[in-house]
Protein backbone atom coordinates (compact mmCIF):
# COMPACT_ATOMS: atom_id res chain seq x y z
CA UNK A 1 0.00 0.00 0.00
CA UNK A 2 1.35 3.44 -0.96
CA UNK A 3 2.15 5.70 2.00
CA UNK A 4 0.55 9.15 1.81
CA UNK A 5 3.18 11.84 2.28
CA UNK A 6 2.31 14.93 4.35
CA UNK A 7 1.34 17.99 2.32
CA UNK A 8 1.57 21.72 2.87
CA UNK A 9 -2.15 21.62 3.69
CA UNK A 10 -1.43 19.19 6.53
CA UNK A 11 1.29 21.48 7.91
CA UNK A 12 -1.01 24.52 7.72
CA UNK A 13 -3.83 22.65 9.48
CA UNK A 14 -1.60 21.43 12.32
CA UNK A 15 0.03 24.87 12.80
CA UNK A 16 -3.28 26.71 12.57
CA UNK A 17 -2.18 28.96 9.72
CA UNK A 18 -2.85 29.35 6.00
CA UNK A 19 -0.93 27.50 3.28
CA UNK A 20 0.57 30.78 1.95
CA UNK A 21 1.96 31.41 5.44
CA UNK A 22 3.61 27.97 5.46
CA UNK A 23 5.06 28.74 2.02
CA UNK A 24 6.49 32.07 3.21
CA UNK A 25 8.09 30.47 6.27
CA UNK A 26 9.72 27.76 4.17
CA UNK A 27 10.76 30.15 1.42
CA UNK A 28 13.21 32.18 3.48
CA UNK A 29 13.81 34.65 0.66
CA UNK A 30 10.14 35.74 0.64
CA UNK A 31 9.89 38.88 2.82
CA UNK A 32 6.78 40.34 1.18
CA UNK A 33 4.66 39.71 4.30
CA UNK A 34 6.15 39.86 7.83
CA UNK A 35 5.96 36.59 9.78
CA UNK A 36 6.07 36.68 13.57
CA UNK A 37 8.59 34.55 15.43
CA UNK A 38 5.73 32.71 17.18
CA UNK A 39 4.04 31.82 13.87
CA UNK A 40 7.32 30.77 12.33
CA UNK A 41 8.04 28.50 15.31
CA UNK A 42 4.57 26.84 15.04
CA UNK A 43 5.04 26.17 11.34
CA UNK A 44 8.53 24.72 11.77
CA UNK A 45 7.32 22.53 14.66
CA UNK A 46 4.51 21.20 12.46
CA UNK A 47 6.98 20.54 9.65
CA UNK A 48 9.21 18.59 12.02
CA UNK A 49 6.31 16.64 13.58
CA UNK A 50 4.86 15.60 10.23
CA UNK A 51 8.19 15.06 8.48
CA UNK A 52 7.08 17.34 5.65
CA UNK A 53 9.46 17.94 2.75
CA UNK A 54 8.72 20.60 0.12
CA UNK A 55 8.13 19.41 -3.44
CA UNK A 56 11.12 20.91 -5.24
CA UNK A 57 9.69 20.26 -8.70
CA UNK A 58 6.44 22.05 -7.86
CA UNK A 59 8.30 24.97 -6.33
CA UNK A 60 10.44 25.25 -9.46
CA UNK A 61 7.33 25.51 -11.63
CA UNK A 62 5.97 28.25 -9.36
CA UNK A 63 9.10 30.34 -8.95
CA UNK A 64 10.87 29.49 -12.24
CA UNK A 65 13.92 28.65 -10.09
CA UNK A 66 15.59 25.28 -9.58
CA UNK A 67 17.53 26.42 -6.48
CA UNK A 68 20.57 24.83 -8.14
CA UNK A 69 23.71 26.33 -9.67
CA UNK A 70 26.33 24.50 -11.72
CA UNK A 71 30.07 24.59 -11.08
CA UNK A 72 32.65 23.42 -13.63
CA UNK A 73 36.18 22.98 -12.29
CA UNK A 74 39.27 21.84 -14.17
CA UNK A 75 40.43 18.88 -12.06
CA UNK A 76 38.65 17.40 -9.05
CA UNK A 77 41.81 15.53 -7.99
CA UNK A 78 43.64 18.86 -7.53
CA UNK A 79 43.37 20.11 -3.93
CA UNK A 80 43.10 23.69 -5.16
CA UNK A 81 39.78 22.98 -6.88
CA UNK A 82 38.49 20.88 -3.99
CA UNK A 83 38.83 23.86 -1.64
CA UNK A 84 37.37 26.24 -4.24
CA UNK A 85 34.34 23.98 -4.73
CA UNK A 86 33.78 23.71 -0.98
CA UNK A 87 33.77 27.51 -0.67
CA UNK A 88 31.23 27.82 -3.50
CA UNK A 89 29.06 25.20 -1.83
CA UNK A 90 29.21 26.98 1.53
CA UNK A 91 28.02 30.27 0.01
CA UNK A 92 25.30 28.51 -2.01
CA UNK A 93 23.86 26.80 1.06
CA UNK A 94 23.52 30.14 2.82
CA UNK A 95 21.25 31.11 -0.07
CA UNK A 96 19.33 27.79 0.13
CA UNK A 97 20.91 26.55 -3.11
CA UNK A 98 22.57 23.29 -4.09
CA UNK A 99 25.60 22.98 -6.37
CA UNK A 100 26.05 20.53 -9.24
CA UNK A 101 29.81 20.03 -9.54
CA UNK A 102 31.54 18.72 -12.66
CA UNK A 103 35.23 18.28 -13.53
CA UNK A 104 36.42 18.90 -17.09
CA UNK A 105 39.83 17.24 -16.61
CA UNK A 106 41.10 20.00 -18.94
CA UNK A 107 39.24 18.41 -21.89
CA UNK A 108 37.23 20.34 -24.48
CA UNK A 109 34.62 17.57 -24.84
CA UNK A 110 33.90 17.69 -21.10
CA UNK A 111 33.46 21.47 -21.13
CA UNK A 112 31.00 21.15 -24.02
CA UNK A 113 29.15 18.31 -22.25
CA UNK A 114 28.84 20.48 -19.13
CA UNK A 115 27.18 23.20 -21.22
CA UNK A 116 24.73 20.67 -22.64
CA UNK A 117 23.85 19.40 -19.15
CA UNK A 118 23.16 22.95 -17.96
CA UNK A 119 20.90 23.56 -20.96
CA UNK A 120 18.96 20.32 -20.36
CA UNK A 121 18.56 20.68 -16.60
CA UNK A 122 17.86 24.40 -16.44
CA UNK A 123 20.25 25.66 -13.75
CA UNK A 124 19.76 29.10 -12.20
CA UNK A 125 23.40 30.16 -12.63
CA UNK A 126 26.84 28.94 -13.67
CA UNK A 127 30.37 29.20 -12.27
CA UNK A 128 33.08 27.95 -14.60
CA UNK A 129 36.82 27.46 -14.85
CA UNK A 130 36.89 27.38 -18.67
CA UNK A 131 40.12 26.41 -20.39
CA UNK A 132 39.09 25.15 -23.82
CA UNK A 133 35.89 27.02 -24.72
CA UNK A 134 36.32 30.07 -26.95
CA UNK A 135 34.75 33.45 -26.24
CA UNK A 136 32.40 32.83 -29.18
CA UNK A 137 31.26 29.52 -27.65
CA UNK A 138 30.83 31.12 -24.24
CA UNK A 139 28.72 33.88 -25.79
CA UNK A 140 26.55 31.34 -27.62
CA UNK A 141 26.06 29.38 -24.40
CA UNK A 142 25.10 32.55 -22.55
CA UNK A 143 22.56 33.51 -25.25
CA UNK A 144 20.97 30.08 -25.03
CA UNK A 145 20.66 29.96 -21.25
CA UNK A 146 20.06 33.62 -20.35
CA UNK A 147 21.29 32.94 -16.80
CA UNK A 148 24.05 34.61 -14.72
CA UNK A 149 27.64 33.53 -15.43
CA UNK A 150 30.83 33.94 -13.40
CA UNK A 151 34.22 32.56 -14.44
CA UNK A 152 37.71 32.14 -13.03
CA UNK A 153 40.30 33.65 -15.37
CA UNK A 154 40.83 37.04 -16.97
CA UNK A 155 41.08 35.47 -20.43
CA UNK A 156 37.27 35.51 -20.62
CA UNK A 157 36.31 39.03 -21.68
CA UNK A 158 32.55 39.35 -22.06
CA UNK A 159 30.29 42.24 -20.96
CA UNK A 160 27.81 39.90 -19.23
CA UNK A 161 30.23 37.53 -17.52
CA UNK A 162 31.83 38.39 -14.16
CA UNK A 163 35.47 37.43 -13.68
CA UNK A 164 37.59 36.52 -10.66
CA UNK A 165 41.31 36.28 -11.33
CA UNK A 166 44.83 36.23 -9.89
CA UNK A 167 47.53 38.22 -11.69
CA UNK A 168 49.47 35.12 -12.76
CA UNK A 169 52.07 36.98 -14.80
CA UNK A 170 53.02 39.39 -12.03
CA UNK A 171 52.97 36.66 -9.37
CA UNK A 172 55.37 34.36 -11.20
CA UNK A 173 57.54 37.29 -12.29
CA UNK A 174 58.05 38.40 -8.67
CA UNK A 175 58.62 34.85 -7.41
CA UNK A 176 61.12 34.01 -10.17
CA UNK A 177 62.99 37.26 -9.53
CA UNK A 178 63.21 36.36 -5.83
CA UNK A 179 64.46 32.87 -6.72
CA UNK A 180 67.18 34.24 -8.99
CA UNK A 181 68.38 36.77 -6.41
CA UNK A 182 68.18 34.43 -3.44
CA UNK A 183 69.86 31.42 -5.00
CA UNK A 184 72.31 33.07 -7.40
CA UNK A 185 71.08 30.64 -10.04
CA UNK A 186 72.81 30.66 -13.41
CA UNK A 187 70.22 28.54 -15.19
CA UNK A 188 66.50 28.29 -14.48
CA UNK A 189 64.04 25.99 -16.22
CA UNK A 190 60.28 26.15 -16.56
CA UNK A 191 57.67 23.40 -16.56
CA UNK A 192 54.50 24.82 -18.05
CA UNK A 193 51.55 23.81 -20.21
CA UNK A 194 50.64 24.70 -23.81
CA UNK A 195 50.24 28.47 -24.14
CA UNK A 196 46.69 27.94 -25.42
CA UNK A 197 45.66 26.72 -21.96
CA UNK A 198 45.05 29.38 -19.32
CA UNK A 199 46.94 30.30 -17.23
CA UNK A 200 49.80 28.89 -19.29
CA UNK A 201 50.65 31.97 -21.34
CA UNK A 202 50.54 34.50 -18.48
CA UNK A 203 52.76 32.43 -16.20
CA UNK A 204 55.21 31.73 -19.01
CA UNK A 205 55.42 35.45 -19.82
CA UNK A 206 56.05 36.35 -16.19
CA UNK A 207 58.80 33.75 -15.92
CA UNK A 208 60.44 34.82 -19.19
CA UNK A 209 60.46 38.49 -18.20
CA UNK A 210 62.12 37.77 -14.85
CA UNK A 211 64.80 35.61 -16.45
CA UNK A 212 65.68 38.04 -19.24
CA UNK A 213 65.69 41.05 -16.91
CA UNK A 214 68.21 39.20 -14.73
CA UNK A 215 70.49 38.80 -17.76
CA UNK A 216 69.98 35.03 -17.96
CA UNK A 217 69.20 32.95 -21.03
CA UNK A 218 65.94 31.12 -21.69
CA UNK A 219 67.54 27.75 -22.43
CA UNK A 220 65.20 25.67 -24.65
CA UNK A 221 66.62 22.47 -23.11
CA UNK A 222 64.99 23.44 -19.81
CA UNK A 223 61.65 24.73 -21.17
CA UNK A 224 59.28 21.79 -20.69
CA UNK A 225 55.54 21.22 -20.92
CA UNK A 226 53.14 19.10 -18.88
CA UNK A 227 49.41 18.89 -18.34
CA UNK A 228 48.78 20.26 -14.80
CA UNK A 229 48.86 16.73 -13.31
CA UNK A 230 51.23 14.87 -10.99
CA UNK A 231 52.07 12.50 -13.85
CA UNK A 232 52.78 15.45 -16.14
CA UNK A 233 55.39 16.71 -13.67
CA UNK A 234 56.94 13.27 -13.43
CA UNK A 235 57.24 13.03 -17.21
CA UNK A 236 58.89 16.46 -17.41
CA UNK A 237 61.46 15.50 -14.75
CA UNK A 238 62.09 12.17 -16.49
CA UNK A 239 62.92 14.06 -19.69
CA UNK A 240 65.67 15.96 -17.84
CA UNK A 241 66.96 12.76 -16.24
CA UNK A 242 67.20 11.00 -19.60
CA UNK A 243 69.14 13.96 -21.02
CA UNK A 244 71.42 14.00 -17.99
CA UNK A 245 71.40 17.79 -17.94
CA UNK A 246 69.72 19.96 -15.31
CA UNK A 247 69.15 23.65 -14.54
CA UNK A 248 69.98 24.80 -11.04
CA UNK A 249 66.30 25.63 -10.45
CA UNK A 250 62.88 24.83 -11.90
CA UNK A 251 59.79 27.01 -11.77
CA UNK A 252 56.71 24.81 -12.24
CA UNK A 253 53.33 26.17 -13.30
CA UNK A 254 51.37 24.42 -10.54
CA UNK A 255 51.96 22.47 -7.35
CA UNK A 256 50.78 19.07 -8.56
CA UNK A 257 53.38 19.04 -11.33
CA UNK A 258 56.02 20.49 -8.98
CA UNK A 259 55.45 17.60 -6.57
CA UNK A 260 55.72 15.15 -9.46
CA UNK A 261 59.03 16.77 -10.42
CA UNK A 262 60.40 16.52 -6.87
CA UNK A 263 59.43 12.85 -6.44
CA UNK A 264 60.94 11.82 -9.78
CA UNK A 265 64.18 13.74 -9.26
CA UNK A 266 64.60 12.19 -5.82
CA UNK A 267 64.03 8.68 -7.18
CA UNK A 268 66.93 9.32 -9.56
CA UNK A 269 69.20 10.42 -6.71
CA UNK A 270 69.02 14.14 -7.54
CA UNK A 271 68.77 16.26 -4.41
CA UNK A 272 66.17 19.00 -3.98
CA UNK A 273 67.11 21.82 -3.46
CA UNK A 274 70.88 21.12 -3.36
CA UNK A 275 71.10 19.96 -6.98
CA UNK A 276 67.88 21.45 -8.36
CA UNK A 277 65.64 23.92 -6.52
CA UNK A 278 61.91 23.59 -7.28
CA UNK A 279 59.13 26.18 -6.93
CA UNK A 280 55.40 25.65 -7.57
CA UNK A 281 52.21 27.68 -7.81
CA UNK A 282 48.91 27.29 -5.84
CA UNK A 283 49.87 26.17 -2.30
CA UNK A 284 47.68 23.08 -2.24
CA UNK A 285 47.56 21.08 1.03
CA UNK A 286 50.07 18.53 -0.33
CA UNK A 287 52.69 21.28 -0.65
CA UNK A 288 53.37 21.01 3.09
CA UNK A 289 53.43 17.19 3.07
CA UNK A 290 56.00 16.54 0.34
CA UNK A 291 59.64 16.53 1.47
CA UNK A 292 61.26 18.93 1.12
CA UNK A 293 58.19 21.09 1.67
CA UNK A 294 57.36 23.03 -1.47
CA UNK A 295 58.19 26.69 -1.93
CA UNK A 296 55.23 28.05 -3.87
CA UNK A 297 53.11 31.03 -4.88
CA UNK A 298 49.95 30.85 -2.81
CA UNK A 299 46.56 31.82 -4.11
CA UNK A 300 43.59 31.32 -1.79
CA UNK A 301 41.07 28.90 -3.33
CA UNK A 302 38.59 29.54 -0.52
CA UNK A 303 38.58 33.29 -1.14
CA UNK A 304 38.39 32.75 -4.89
CA UNK A 305 35.44 30.38 -4.45
CA UNK A 306 33.68 32.83 -2.15
CA UNK A 307 34.17 35.66 -4.63
CA UNK A 308 32.88 33.56 -7.50
CA UNK A 309 29.77 32.47 -5.61
CA UNK A 310 29.08 35.88 -4.03
CA UNK A 311 29.26 37.51 -7.46
CA UNK A 312 26.89 34.92 -8.91
CA UNK A 313 24.29 35.38 -6.18
CA UNK A 314 24.53 39.15 -6.49
CA UNK A 315 23.41 38.69 -10.10
CA UNK A 316 20.77 36.12 -9.16
CA UNK A 317 19.15 37.99 -6.30
CA UNK A 318 19.60 41.67 -7.07
CA UNK A 319 19.52 41.62 -10.83
CA UNK A 320 23.00 43.18 -11.02
CA UNK A 321 23.91 43.60 -14.67
CA UNK A 322 27.19 45.57 -14.75
CA UNK A 323 30.22 43.34 -15.31
CA UNK A 324 32.55 42.92 -12.33
CA UNK A 325 36.23 41.96 -12.50
CA UNK A 326 37.54 40.92 -9.09
CA UNK A 327 41.22 40.35 -8.33
CA UNK A 328 42.30 37.84 -5.70
CA UNK A 329 45.68 38.25 -3.92
CA UNK A 330 48.73 35.99 -3.99
CA UNK A 331 51.88 35.66 -1.90
CA UNK A 332 55.17 33.81 -2.00
CA UNK A 333 55.40 30.99 0.58
CA UNK A 334 59.05 30.16 1.23
CA UNK A 335 59.69 26.57 2.36
CA UNK A 336 62.54 24.10 1.84
CA UNK A 337 62.44 23.14 -1.87
CA UNK A 338 63.89 26.47 -3.04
Amino acid sequence: MRIKLPTMYDVAKLAGVSQPTVSRVLNRNDTSVPISDETRARVLAAVEQLGYRPNVAARSLRTQRTQTVALLIADLSNGFYQLLARAVQDVARKHDYEVLISSSDHLYENEKHFCEIVLRRGMDGVIMVPQRLSIHEMDHFLQQTQIPFVVLGRHIDHPRIDVVYVDDERAIYEATSWLIQKGSHSSIGFVGVPASLPPGLGRLQGFSRAVTEAGLTLDPRFMLEGDFTLEGGKRAAQTLIERGDFPSALVVINDLMAIGVILTLQEAGIRVPDDVAVMGFDDIPEATIVRPALTTIAQDPREIGQKLATSLFARLESGQSARRVLESPYKLIIRDSA
